[in-house]
């Protein structure tokens, strides 16, 4: 599922930025470090030029970031505990807790991981855990369905990450709202294209595969990326169902910040 190049101004002056999803060339980098009308620093965390220690990922889809230091990469979806199965974990010993985002979708089905990963059916969908929300509309041609919605969390082991959740969703949150793991921030609808959901980049243009410090691979693949199984292996562990093809060998880089074991147990 794929997306365009859209940048939008938000309207209250230099400090008040507001970001679209965006589909940037193979190559092309993103260094913004702009703040929303908050003064969140929506980078504050990660930005584009702190990727140092991307793992590299072999094989035939190997990128070509990824050729000059060759290591081999087996990906092992974690599943949820039989504790999990409600999508409320105990909270963590820094007192943090996230939720199953899709804990109430009606009809979940599982799909595959690309750049994010997909799912269908229809019902709330929360934030994983506490945030701020960045960019939220409903009518944004890049995607289909035009969905897209991302908030950056703000505790937890995922702190500074910035999530996406686009395509067949209706925003019900606005930007610069704080929101918890009870909060729910779109309706999922039945539209014929499902929803798609993972890390954004730092800046919240679209999704962080697409970054050359990540592999820079966009909506033709090739798939699963290895962003994507990060924020499967998040999504595993809160008790969503894996997706279709996990367990297969990822492409791509995996930025440093963003784990596959997020010890949410």
């Amino acid at each position: 599922m794929a997306s365009t190049a859209v940048l939008a101004l938000g309207a209250a002056g230099a400090a008040a930025y507001t970001f679209l999803p965006a589909r940037i060339a193979d190559g092309q980098s993103r260094t913004s470090h702009l703040t929303n009308g908050l003064g969140l620093a929506l980078a504050d965390a990660i930005t584009t030029k702190d990727f140092p220690a991307a793992k590299p990922v072999t094989g035939k889809h190997a990128g070509p970031a990824s050729q000059s230091a060759h290591h081999a990469t087996t990906h092992k979806p974690r599943h949820a505990r039989p504790s999990q199965a409600s999508g409320r974990l105990q909270p963590r010993r820094d007192g943090t807790v996230y939720l199953n985002p899709l804990r109430d979708v009606s009809g979940l089905i599982p799909e595959r991981i690309d750049m994010g990963v997909d799912f269908g059916g229809a019902g709330p969908v929360y934030a994983i855990g506490d945030g701020v929300i960045t960019n939220a509309t409903g009518e944004n041609s890049g995607w289909p369905g035009g969905g897209w919605i991302t908030y950056q969390l703000t505790d937890g082991p995922a702190k500074g990450l910035m999530v996406y959740v686009a395509e067949d969703v209706t925003p019900t949150v606005s930007v610069g709202q704080k929101v918890t793991p009870d909060t729910v921030i779109a309706n999922m609808y039945n539209g014929g294209d499902g929803i798609e959901t993972g890390w954004a980049m730092p800046d919240g243009d679209s999704a962080l595969s697409q970054l050359p410090e990540a592999g820079g691979i966009g909506g033709e693949g090739p798939f699963p990326t290895y962003v994507g199984t990060s924020f499967e292996d998040l999504l595993t562990e809160l008790g969503v169902p894996a997706a279709s093809n996990a367990g297969q060998a990822p492409s791509g880089l995996l930025p440093a910040g963003y784990l596959t074991d997020w010890g949410l147990g």
